[in-house]
């Protein structure tokens, strides 16, 4: 076996393997490395391990540069989970020690964001939680199966003249209108357009937007979906609160629910929440339930699961936090998406 970083001659081979392995994700395939190379000049480090022209494992690690904080090599930044993809335990091994070796090389820190716990690693796992749903054959199966309530607020937006595009590039203007008020009103910083340009723009055929609209043509509920055999993944959704009484996001999720069934997906990854929390339980009553995130970084003494949560938990984070929120919400919404918002967004992963 070999291990080596892969390079753009090795694209197909990589998302074939990606795409017919079980535990693959849409994140794990060669366009999310293309996407935030484009969007905010990180490079991949993408470790391909083989016997011959056989691909038997992968690990996509994205070189993270933050000027004053240091270098990390993650696996993956900007998503919930990439991790080590792999035939076997010893080729998850074999990979993973390929890491340490480029990382000390580049005097960098590593964080694996994965799935699966990590070989001998320790630690408590974060707090955090993927929300997935099995998905039925049919999405009258699916829509049967939800309780009566829920079953009306999927209802209501069409009886109410509400109506949904669904499409790729032309798309992302209204996208984006949302996308940034959304994001401004939560007192979180936004992605650049810049990066939802390059991802829609890197995974071609494996990525869908779709756009909610009032009665008179408002975008008012948008997301973005990236697909893979098994599973769909929605990494960024949004819908405006003066609209709520509406239920757009209640027919966006519909949309992309319907879209996963037709496409033969088995699961539904509605992404990353907090037990508990208001988006872990409008996820549950859609019928999600969570699975663990194992986000590990590699201290002196091996892998250490969970110090991503302890890091948010540090003394002092929580109350720094929300003070940033306050001042992004004070934001007018025209400086939250000038241009130089890709500078701010590049340094937070």
């Amino acid at each position: 076996m070999q291990i080596r970083q892969a390079t753009d001659a090795d694209r197909t081979a990589w998302d074939d393997f990606v795409l017919r392995h079980a535990e693959g994700t849409a994140y794990q395939l060669f366009a999310w490395q293309e996407a935030v190379g484009r969007a905010y000049g990180f490079r991949g480090a993408y470790l391909l391990a083989h016997h011959g022209a056989t691909v038997c494992g992968i690990l996509p690690l994205v070189d993270f540069r933050v000027p004053f904080v240091g270098r990390t090599l993650i696996s993956l930044p900007y998503c919930d989970a990439g991790g080590v993809l792999a035939d076997s335990e010893g080729v998850a091994r074999a990979l993973l020690a390929q890491a340490k070796v480029l990382a000390q090389k580049h005097g960098a820190g590593i964080q694996i964001r994965a799935l699966q716990p990590l070989p001998a690693a320790t630690g408590n796992l974060t707090d955090k939680v993927r929300m997935v749903l099995e998905l039925p054959t049919s999405s009258d199966q699916l829509l049967a199966s939800l309780e009566a309530k829920v079953r009306s607020q999927v209802k209501k937006p069409v009886r109410d003249g509400l109506s949904v595009k669904l499409g790729t590039e032309e798309l992302i203007n209204d996208f984006y209108q949302v996308f940034a008020e959304n994001m401004r009103d939560l007192g979180s910083p936004v992605h650049s357009r810049q990066w939802i340009e390059a991802i829609v723009a890197a995974y071609g055929e494996r990525v869908r937007v779709a756009v909610v609209y009032t009665p008179d043509g408002t975008p008012s509920a948008a997301g973005v979906v990236l697909i893979h055999p098994t599973t769909m993944s929605i990494p960024w959704a949004s819908s405006l609160r003066r609209y709520n009484h509406l239920n757009p996001n209640m027919l966006l999720y519909w949309i992309f629910l319907s879209l996963a069934i037709d496409s033969g997906c088995k699961q539904f990854d509605f992404g990353r929440s907090t037990p508990g929390e208001g988006t872990y339980r409008f996820k549950e009553q859609w019928g999600a339930r969570p699975q663990p995130l194992y986000w590990h970084d590699l201290a002196k003494n091996g892998w250490q699961a969970g110090t991503a949560a302890n890091r948010e938990d540090a003394p002092g984070r929580h109350a720094a936090r929300q003070r940033a929120a306050e001042f992004w919400r004070r934001m007018p919404l025209a400086a939250f998406t000038c241009s130089g918002c890709a500078t701010v967004n590049s340094g937070t992963p």
